[in-house]
């Protein structure tokens, strides 16, 4: 598969998109009360459609996380930072904590062994402090 400027093709070009607009804010990289960037520029750096990459910063325009003002663009939404932050929170839980609690009690594992285990691994990688 041929990558376009970063993007692939297992997702449509849109919602890659508004994903890569959303880890920039999540991320910091892109801060409250900043402008983002115009379809324009997003459509000349990942070489697609203006109307793609309108579509894509329509989606999170429409979930309220930009705010557009009229004439001069559009701006990272009060609050967003810690409405995707709180997202991506709940899909880590999701993703990796609750098959994480499964299979330790599969095993046996009480929370104090497994919150040893984390502990462990976290200080032989130098890790998250728990």
């Amino acid at each position: 598969m041929r990558e376009m400027a970063g993007l692939d093709e297992g997702t449509p070009l849109f919602a890659q998109v508004a994903e890569r607009l959303a880890a920039d804010i999540a991320d910091g990289g892109l801060a409250e009360g900043e402008r983002v960037p115009s379809t324009n520029e997003l459509a000349a750096f990942y070489r697609i459609n203006p109307a793609t990459a309108a579509k894509g910063i329509n989606i999170l325009a429409d979930e309220g996380l930009l705010d557009k003002r009229r004439g001069i663009g559009m701006f990272v939404a009060a609050g967003s930072r810690a409405t995707l932050l709180a997202r991506r929170r709940a899909g880590f839980t999701e993703r990796y904590v609750e098959p994480l609690l499964t299979e330790a009690t599969r095993l046996g594992i009480d929370s104090d062994e497994l919150i040893a285990l984390i502990k462990e691994c976290s200080n032989e990688r130098g890790g998250v402090a728990v």
